[in-house]
């Protein structure tokens, strides 16, 4: 729950939402990011670095710089303990479904 809490926290943060979801469009760099944002360079890289330790996105050298992706492994361990939230509310959902068809009859 330690790292759920902590991505959770670091997605709590609507710059970080937005730097996240620009990632999962696409691999981008500290400069491409910024271009995005309306925030300096030094604060994306610092947004970064909360994402990057709490495992939501990794970083990859290239040459003088990174290119930052989304972690498959950090997200899958957030998906994990979301999913049977997902799974109680689909099923919640299916239940009022059926009782409004069963009360149009």
């Amino acid at each position: 729950m330690a790292k759920d809490s902590a991505q959770l926290a670091a997605l709590g943060d609507a710059t970080r939402r937005r730097i996240f979801e620009l990632l999962g469009a696409r691999p981008r760099t500290v400069v491409e990011l910024t271009r995005e944002l309306t925030v300096s360079q030094s604060a994306v890289s610092q947004h970064l670095k909360v994402l990057r330790e709490s495992r939501l996105v990794r970083a990859e050298p290239k040459g003088a710089s990174n290119i930052y992706h989304i972690d498959p492994a950090g997200l899958g361990q957030m998906r994990i303990w979301l999913d049977p939230f997902w799974s109680s509310t689909l099923e919640a959902y299916k239940v009022a479904v059926e009782k409004s068809v069963e009360d149009q009859k």
